[in-house]
């Protein structure tokens, strides 16, 4: 009796624990050296962007009833919004540049609600980018100097490889672009490889900031532990204000947003960018987000001086020079 009892008992853990661990399925590992896994788009430059994008993906039940927490990168449906933004971010800020970006296991944006959660989904998307990054060094890059650029959880995964780089890689990085996310003080003293960018040509540096209309707009895990921070429209990291004049934001409301021209500035005791004058009305973040916090917009307003900026780098690493 005793015995049927301990293995009914085992019986019933091993089906709670199945059914607790049920939404933990996984969708299949990205093969980095399928190109389907990649948008490449091959300029023959001299140098490169490597780009991780942001959060595009929510929790999401498949044909069988699983629920996925993390995107399947060979699931057309999930990958048309990694795509999308994808395409985007070359078209805004690549230039002559090549271009390289990996599908990955991104975790959803359901997983930013809590700490616990983060800390238990974030790292096998982080596992998949930095396969895909050494897949890049060693049959992509051919050597060239290249640019690091993430936004939101692809810049968790920036500050991923800038921790994992070795010596010889870090050579080649023209600039590592950790837009949206935070840099807390204990991670700029552990790793030697973020250096905080001082101006708009120092090469070798990494350029962050978050936009809010006041400090009070923050939001968790994005810009309120970070102590890295650089105006983007004029490149200071003091607290010299800068005018930027906006366009309407993509989408079937366009013709509602007017033309705004910004304020922004740089609080040094927040490291926070006060972006004052903005009009829009589409940049709340989806279940983590509050209005006057500017998380949605951080590429898209910004998006010509950072063009402008990646090239600049670019040409002074290569060049040793400014090209005036």
């Amino acid at each position: 009796m005793n015995i049927f009892k301990r293995c009914f008992a085992s019986i019933v853990v091993l089906l709670l624990a199945l059914v607790l661990h049920a939404s933990d399925v996984l969708p299949a590992m990205p093969d980095y050296g399928d190109s389907t896994q990649w948008y490449v788009q091959d300029r023959l430059a001299a140098a490169d962007i490597f780009y991780v994008i942001s959060t595009e993906t929510r929790d999401y039940l498949t044909p069988d009833g699983q629920m996925f927490h993390y995107a399947d990168t060979y699931n057309d449906s999930v990958r048309t919004a990694l795509t999308g933004e994808m395409v985007g971010v070359d078209h805004l800020l690549s230039g002559e540049l090549n271009y390289y970006s990996p599908y990955y296991r991104q975790c959803t944006l359901q997983s930013f609600t809590s700490d616990s959660l983060v800390a238990e989904r974030l790292p096998l998307a982080m596992e998949d980018v930095s396969r895909a990054f050494d897949h890049y060094l060693k049959h992509q890059n051919q050597g060239r100097p290249f640019v690091l650029a993430g936004y939101s959880q692809g810049a968790m995964a920036v500050l991923q490889l800038l921790q994992e780089m070795d010596s010889t890689t870090f050579d080649r990085l023209i600039a590592a672009y950790v837009i949206g996310a935070n840099i807390p003080q204990s991670l700029l003293d552990s790793c030697p490889h973020i250096v905080p960018a001082s101006g708009a040509d120092d090469t070798g540096v990494t350029i962050c900031y978050n936009s809010v209309r006041d400090p009070s707009c923050v939001v968790h895990l994005i810009g309120d532990d970070n102590v890295v921070a650089i105006n983007p429209v004029n490149w200071c990291t003091d607290d010299t204000p800068a005018s930027l004049v906006t366009v309407p934001s993509p989408g079937k409301h366009d013709v509602e947003q007017p033309t705004d021209t910004l304020t922004v500035r740089l609080d040094p005791a927040t490291h926070l960018l006060l972006v004052s004058g903005y009009t829009g009305t589409d940049y709340v973040l989806p279940l983590i987000g509050k209005e006057g916090n500017y998380h949605s917009r951080e590429i898209w307003l910004y998006r010509k001086q950072l063009c402008d900026n990646i090239a600049l780098r670019t040409w002074v690493y290569l060049f040793g020079y400014i090209n005036s």
